[in-house]
């Protein structure tokens, strides 16, 4: 019995085992076909006749951000009369007049922007979106989400990619993220490294290597006719990541996406861990359910083998973050059956070198004089990783269980630099149930660690001791940032005031 028992937990040990190599072998590669077709971007020609754009700007609850982004968007350099802004407002609390105020404000003054609200709030983001888009004047859809600050040429600089004669299946351009708050803490610090790698290597690699890429949902613009076109389908809310989804299906029917690198949409990034980690939570579930939505259809496309890979891949991403908890939840009974665990880590140790590289390449590339002290946040971001795996791994788990949802929005607390504050907001998360599994896993990290050295497992250890550390820092964050906030640190069940889009047809 005891032999079948080890033979079970080798089997999974060396499966999460293979399967975080195959993460990091990903990386690599992506970040040599990044460097292997390092060359500007060919700029296109300026249109003799700018195309007619809609602005839509999704709206949720945002009253420390909504006034911004209108204003933003109202003075986009852009020609008046090819430019219509439509503001799709859900909120029920006082942003709601905020936004309406503004919204009177620039229509007073010539700009041809509208407020759009819904009957009913059904299926979230993507819901507002597909009601907003037969009452949208452009052929071309611009999107950007409450906490982004588009810089006023951001159109002048987009659309010849489209109007390109060279580019006429060119559905959507996405363009990279940056960061309105970077510096105001070590952990916006540790999540800007993380974005620039996103974006500078996985999606300027993905394009290079012609692999399928994802829309990140703000920050960029769609060809209407593409959303549209039947074989594409339109916005649909039966997954929490309705741009992967839709650039995705778009790629498939024949549109091709354009990312580029050289223009940034500067937006803010959670500063607290709770909204970070629901933001996280958001994107890996939606992203699996995407994969169980698509995945078939990747496969059975008439791409290369090496582009379906890879797009499954892409899809199946966040998978990592169970083979992370699986991994470390065999180690301890193994070694107490007799088993080094250490013996596959030289697998793993090969291509572990993937994502510091892909992170470093990316801050040379963007930050050329900064880049150096940039790395020095790469091992919170390690921690970062490995801490949220149980967050994230639960959220895996419910996409695959699962299509839709109850979206979560991400708080926007408009924190720029160290004086101002998320502290008193009334949209600050308290801590979540989630806190007392990851104290668990953090004991259970160090008991593993702790036998590892009774038994001479040496090599072991530090590995072990990697992810107390990751689940100790969500645990010490927690209680900090807990106690920071107004109210003082208490916790709630998960589900407590934090539903803010429903779709009635969704959990099919």
């Amino acid at each position: 019995m005891y032999a079948v028992i080890a033979t079970i937990l080798q089997f999974l040990y060396i499966t999460c085992m293979v399967g975080l190599a195959v993460y990091g072998f990903h990386a690599l590669w992506l970040t040599w076909q990044t460097i292997r077709h390092a060359r500007p971007q060919p700029v296109p020609v300026m249109p003799s006749q700018w195309p007619l754009v809609t602005v839509q700007l999704p709206i949720y609850n945002e009253q420390h951000v909504a006034q911004r982004i209108i204003d933003a968007c109202a003075q986009l350099d852009y020609p008046a009369d090819r430019l219509e802004i439509q503001v799709l407002d859900d909120s029920d609390d006082r942003t709601c007049g905020l936004v309406s105020r503004r919204v009177d404000f620039w229509q007073e003054r010539g700009v041809d922007i509208k407020l759009v609200t819904r009957p009913e709030r059904r299926g979230f983001k993507a819901g507002a979106l597909a009601y907003a888009l037969p009452h949208a004047q452009g052929d071309f859809i611009a999107i950007f989400d409450a906490d982004f600050l588009p810089r006023p040429d951001f159109l002048h600089t987009v659309m010849p990619y489209f109007t390109d004669d060279h580019n006429p299946h060119r559905g959507f351009v996405q363009t990279r993220w940056s960061h309105l708050n970077r510096g105001y803490s070590l952990l916006t610090r540790s999540q800007a490294l993380a974005l620039d790698g996103h974006f500078v290597v996985e999606q300027q690699g993905r394009q290079a290597a012609g692999f399928l890429f994802g829309f990140n949902g703000s920050g960029g613009v769609w060809r209407r006719v593409c959303i549209e076109d039947p074989a594409v389908g339109g916005w649909q809310d039966d997954t929490l990541c309705e741009d992967l989804d839709l650039s995705y299906r778009a790629q498939l029917a024949g549109w091709q996406g354009c990312y580029i690198n050289d223009l940034d949409a500067p937006a803010e990034i959670p500063p607290t861990l709770t909204a970070f980690k629901r933001q996280q939570f958001r994107w890996a579930k939606g992203s699996i359910q995407t994969l169980r939505k698509l995945g078939g259809r990747v496969w059975r496309s008439d791409r290369p083998l090496v582009t379906r890979l890879f797009g499954l891949f892409h899809l199946g991403n966040y998978l990592l973050h169970p083979l992370l908890l699986t991994l470390l939840l065999s180690a301890l009974p193994l070694m107490l059956l007799g088993w080094n665990p250490a013996a596959p880590l030289a697998l793993l140790s090969l291509t572990a070198l993937g994502p510091p590289l892909l992170y470093t390449v990316a801050q040379r590339r963007l930050h050329p004089t900064s880049w150096r002290a940039n790395l020095l946040n790469l091992p919170l971001l390690m921690l970062l990783g490995t801490g949220i795996a149980l967050s994230n791994g639960r959220a895996v788990l419910q996409g695959l269980h699962g299509q839709g949802g109850d979206f979560l929005r991400t708080p926007k607390f408009r924190v720029e630099s160290a004086q101002d504050r998320w502290q008193n907001s009334a949209y600050h998360l308290r801590v979540d149930a989630l806190f007392f599994g990851e104290l668990l896993f953090m004991l259970y990290a160090l008991a593993t660690a702790g036998v590892a050295a009774y038994m001479g497992r040496w090599w072991s250890m530090p590995f072990f001791l990697l992810y107390a550390a990751g689940f100790g820092l969500m645990v010490g964050l927690s209680v900090i940032q807990g106690i920071q906030a107004r109210g003082g640190w208490k916790w709630q069940p998960r589900r407590e005031n934090s539903v803010d889009y429903h779709s009635d047809q969704l959990g099919a």
